[in-house]
């Protein structure tokens, strides 16, 4: 039985160069949860947990189907109340919706079944019931693979910043995070993150 790995299948998705670019998406399905705190916080941490809970009992239906795959990469959605910039905000008010991509044979039913294995297998999760399964469209974006630890995260946001301006498109989304390094494995000067905005063409002035 193969085992559909979605990096490899969507290199596009999982790989960006050092350098901005423009790329375009189309509608995805992933598992999603959303909250509010520090990302180091208790709250975040069960989040991430039960997602990976339920999204391993996803694979395991899905296996006994012969149809078996490599949970994805943790990824986040990131945000904060009024015209404020994130970094100006105490982390204990980011707001931030943490997903992980499906493939595009998983079935809503399978979702609910995976549920109801997973909350017996973590009874003390309940923010398992809390997941969803829905789809995202970011469209036209722009991305950039930052290489470094997250507080090092600015200065490749000026290159985005920069890149946008040169290119008259705007942010039009929130900002997306893929992390494809695991911060307890990989020395944090090392760490790979994609960094992604939907855009959209900027607004024409006219005299």
């Amino acid at each position: 039985m193969e085992k559909l790995d979605l990096a490899k299948t969507y290199k596009s998705y999982y790989t960006a160069p050092t350098k901005p670019q423009l790329i375009e998406f189309e509608p995805i399905w992933y598992v999603t949860i959303q909250g509010q705190g520090d990302p180091e916080g208790i709250a975040f941490l069960n989040a991430t947990e039960a997602l990976y809970t339920l999204s391993y009992s996803i694979k395991g239906i899905y296996k006994k189907e012969e149809k078996d795959f490599t949970v994805a990469k943790l990824e986040g959605l990131w945000w904060v109340d009024g015209d404020r910039k994130a970094l100006d905000v105490p982390r204990e008010e980011w707001h931030w919706k943490l997903l992980i991509r499906m493939p595009d044979y998983v079935r809503a039913e399978s979702v609910e079944e995976a549920r109801s294995i997973a909350m017996t297998k973590k009874k003390e999760l309940t923010i398992i019931s809390d997941i969803k399964y829905e789809t995202l469209h970011e469209g036209a974006c722009v991305q950039m693979l930052h290489v470094g630890p997250y507080a090092a995260e600015p200065e490749s946001l000026k290159q985005i910043e920069h890149f946008l301006t040169e290119h008259r498109r705007k942010i039009r989304g929130l900002h997306h995070e893929i992390y494809l390094s695991d911060p307890r494995k990989v020395k944090s000067s090392k760490m790979k993150t994609i960094l992604r905005y939907p855009i959209a063409a900027a607004e024409v002035v006219k005299g």
